[in-house]
């Protein structure tokens, strides 16, 4: 399977760095995982609301702009739907058995995705109705992909 993580920003931090080369470097018996940053947008203190949107659509038009067209897209948002690991596998093994050979993941900035993302994406996915900041929130997804595989073949994982 080739998976595509898409993300709004660049993950500075080291820890999560290594995080990451850790879960992509056990994902590559699974997986073919690649990880796209998309540039983001400077945002000052007290934009209004329709100069945030003007951002998430500037995003937006790049994360487009790397969106596999063949893939199963899969948004991240806070109103979406909720998985236990075990849903999310069940999804990705069913997604599989249908030959499915793509999927996209889409995570954005700080502000979230515009609304056209979320339209357009097979599925929007909540982690939980908790903010994460979304540079985390790739470490966090690429732990449960990797979960996910684990639980897809039956094998021990801690719990």
């Amino acid at each position: 399977m080739g998976i595509k993580i898409i993300g709004v920003g660049r993950i500075k931090e080291k820890y999560l760095q290594e995080g990451m080369a850790e879960y992509l470097k056990r994902l590559q018996a699974y997986a073919r995982v690649e990880i796209i940053e998309i540039p983001d947008e400077k945002i000052s203190q007290g934009l209004s609301p329709s100069e945030e949107e003007i951002i998430k659509k500037k995003e937006g038009e790049r994360i487009l702009k790397k969106i596999d067209p063949e893939a199963y897209t899969v948004a991240l948002a806070l109103e979406g739907t909720l998985f236990s690991s075990e849903g999310l596998a069940r999804r990705l093994e069913k997604l599989t058995r249908e030959g499915q050979r793509k999927i996209n993941f889409i995570i954005g900035g700080t502000l979230g995705l515009p609304d056209s993302i979320k339209k357009e994406a097979d599925l929007v996915l909540s982690f939980s109705p908790l903010t994460f900041p979304h540079q985390l929130m790739r470490l966090i997804l690429l732990e449960q992909i990797y979960r996910a595989f684990k639980i897809i073949r039956g094998e021990p994982y801690h719990r």
